[in-house]
């Protein structure tokens, strides 16, 4: 254990001294693989799918605000989305306008778990965006949750039916439209997920905040007991299929990817509590102190070692 927090030591001292370098280098690398994740996702647009447009987009995303990735991942999917048809282009052009009047109305500061909420999905490992929200964010982050479950549920929807979308070419406009707008409406699945996302990130953020020992470990567990409760209750009352193997093998890993977050964040000593009491002039305070659990990284000292001449080379 003292050899991983001495790691980690070295890991936050040269994060916070080459900063100005690793941030723009973490953006282009967390860019270009989201935008590759949509194009494997859709890629319907060959021009979109070429590497040089990729890596430029990427770049363009590492010197900008977090919050334009979005943008610019939101602008390849519709971008594929037109070459199929432009009804599928206008659906999602309207669900992702209306994501982002939310997203960035109530919970900007959650471009992460946008982003990471599909290729999440995609890996069989989604849980671990609920209890990534419950533990560092607010219970205002559902509203992130939300977006990114209901623009990976949307977009998956017209690439699972784009056949049946395409061979509608010839039918009224207005047939399409609804094909595509009750499809994605009438997914109890997203549906589902989206409230099983919303119940684990408010269990987990108010367990999280109780002054009892082991808070954050109770609040994954708690959490993540919930979530699959109601995924099986979504399996039995709409019929949502759920691997329950899968879905414990997949929240296994997640609380392990949250414990791993709990140690850069929130790692102290539980046994080294201490309960403070003092007063002023208007109240009386009752303080209850746990400590971090902080090793000083080992400063490397260098010795200078001066060979002595000899007399006949003095001489």
């Amino acid at each position: 254990m003292t050899r991983l927090l001495v790691i980690k030591q070295y890991i936050k001292y040269y994060v916070a001294r080459y900063e100005v370098y690793l941030q723009p280098l973490a953006k282009f690398a967390l860019a270009y693989i989201v935008l590759q994740f949509a194009n494997g996702a859709t890629g319907y647009m060959d021009r979109l799918n070429s590497t040089a447009v990729v890596f430029v987009a990427a770049l363009t995303c590492s010197f900008m605000p977090p919050n334009f990735m979005v943008i610019m991942v939101a602008g390849f999917v519709v971008a594929h989305m037109y070459v199929v048809s432009l009804e599928c282009a206008a659906v999602v052009l309207a669900i992702f306008l209306l994501l982002f009047l939310l997203f960035f109305r109530f919970s900007p500061r959650d471009t992460l778990a946008v982003l990471l909420t599909p290729i999440c999905f995609s890996l069989n490992i989604p849980y671990v965006i609920p209890l990534m929200l419950g533990l560092l964010g607010t219970p205002l982050s559902i509203v992130s949750a939300i977006c990114g479950v209901v623009a990976y549920y949307s977009v998956s929807y017209i690439t699972a039916n784009i056949t049946t979308v395409t061979a509608m070419a010839a039918d009224d406009m207005a047939v399409r439209f609804r094909f595509i707008i009750d499809g994605i409406l009438d997914s109890q699945e997203m549906l589902v997920m989206t409230a099983a996302f919303s119940v684990t990130i408010i269990v987990i953020y108010f367990i999280r905040r109780l002054p009892i020992t082991h808070n954050w470990l109770i609040a994954m567990v708690t959490g993540g007991l919930v979530h699959i409760l109601i995924l099986l209750l979504g399996d039995l009352i709409w019929d949502v299929p759920v691997g329950v193997g899968g879905a414990v093998f997949g929240m296994i890993i997640s609380i392990g990817i949250a414990k791993v977050i709990e140690f850069f964040v929130f790692h102290v000593d539980y046994n080294s509590t201490e309960k403070v009491q003092f007063e002023d002039d208007d109240y009386y305070y009752y303080v209850k102190a746990v400590p971090k659990v902080t090793v000083a990284a080992p400063s490397r000292k260098v010795r200078k070692i001066h060979t002595r001449r000899s007399k006949e080379e003095e001489a």
